[in-house]
């Protein structure tokens, strides 16, 4: 790995979500010689979203892709640095912090992490390998692909039914596979699902095996009650049970919980000095687009306030 020289800023912000994007405007406006590194799109997984019915602002809702390209747009012109490229390494040397991507090392004497979080994977036979070739963890991006066909969702939340909804605009038949005999999600999800023609349950259940060819053919499940196992035919399988904080590569640096999430303060203060936490990796109640934005401008502003102070 080659990097010519480490260059510094005032603040460095990993991750383009939502949360990033606001604490990158809010940097930006204050003056801050700002930077934002993103590893994969700019809006995280909010551009995933076909339609976001729950941010203030917009009464018709608005695609998540759109909605990530306008705060992209707008902390963009008020001066943020943003550049795609992974972290692999962080580091603390007094006041600095220093941060090493695949493509060159940073620094700053204030740190916003907001990584997010991650797909949980079910763990079982012909999930990793049937990867693209029928198991999903996107319907916005791989929906399409299942045309008139007949697709597995496993979830009980949120996810798995806004999803599993947008799912019904292509597939004929779409079976919906739930450990409990209760629905997790939002009632108006379950409400919409419940209406829906081409959704049916499988309730107390669990998938224990993907199975398949060049593609996935069916899946094994086994009712939790009674012991029983038996194959649905299915051409694809959508997985949403939970998300994971991308943190790994905090560890030993700041406070964690037993899930892997950022421990702060209200001010989205981890804790180490200088680094601040914002977003859905962080520990909290509730992980939305608008409490990811609040943690971001919250973030922003201890940020500067904590680079006053340090001077």
């Amino acid at each position: 790995m080659k990097h010519e020289g480490t260059k510094h800023y005032d603040v460095i912000i990993i991750g383009g979500g939502p949360a990033g994007l606001t604490a990158g405007l809010y940097t930006s406006r204050a003056r801050l010689k700002s930077l934002l590194i993103e590893s994969g799109v700019f809006g995280g997984q909010m551009v995933l979203t076909d339609l976001v019915e729950n941010y203030p602002g917009f009464p018709d809702g608005i695609s998540g892709s759109e909605l990530g390209r306008l705060m992209e747009e707008q902390a963009k012109r008020f001066g943020l640095e943003a550049i795609q490229d992974e972290v692999i390494e962080i580091g603390v040397e007094g006041n600095l912090k220093k941060i090493l991507t695949h493509e060159g090392s940073y620094s700053s004497r204030a740190l916003i992490v907001c990584t997010g979080t991650e797909y949980k994977k079910l763990g079982v036979p012909g999930e990793e390998e049937f990867r693209g070739r029928g198991v999903s963890y996107c319907a916005t991006c791989d929906g399409a692909f299942f045309q008139d066909g007949r697709v597995i969702v496993v979830g009980g939340g949120d996810s798995a039914l806004t999803e599993s909804l947008f799912l019904t605009k292509f597939v004929k038949e779409l079976y919906l596979v739930h450990r409990r005999d209760a629905l997790r999600a939002t009632k108006i999800y379950q409400e919409r699902a419940e209406a829906n023609p081409k959704i049916k349950f499988i309730w107390n259940s669990v998938v224990q095996s993907i199975n398949g060819d060049s593609t996935v053919r069916s899946v094994t499940i086994k009712n939790v009650k009674t012991g029983e196992s038996r194959e649905v035919q299915a051409d694809g399988v959508f997985l949403f049970i939970g998300l994971a904080p991308r943190t790994q590569f905090l560890k030993g640096l700041v406070s964690l919980d037993e899930n892997g999430y950022i421990l702060t303060n209200e001010n989205c203060e981890t804790s180490v000095r200088g680094i601040f936490a914002a977003g859905d990796c962080r520990k909290k109640l509730l992980r939305q687009i608008s409490t990811s934005v609040g943690d971001g401008a919250t973030a922003a502003f201890a940020a500067e306030r904590y680079l006053e102070e340090s001077h």
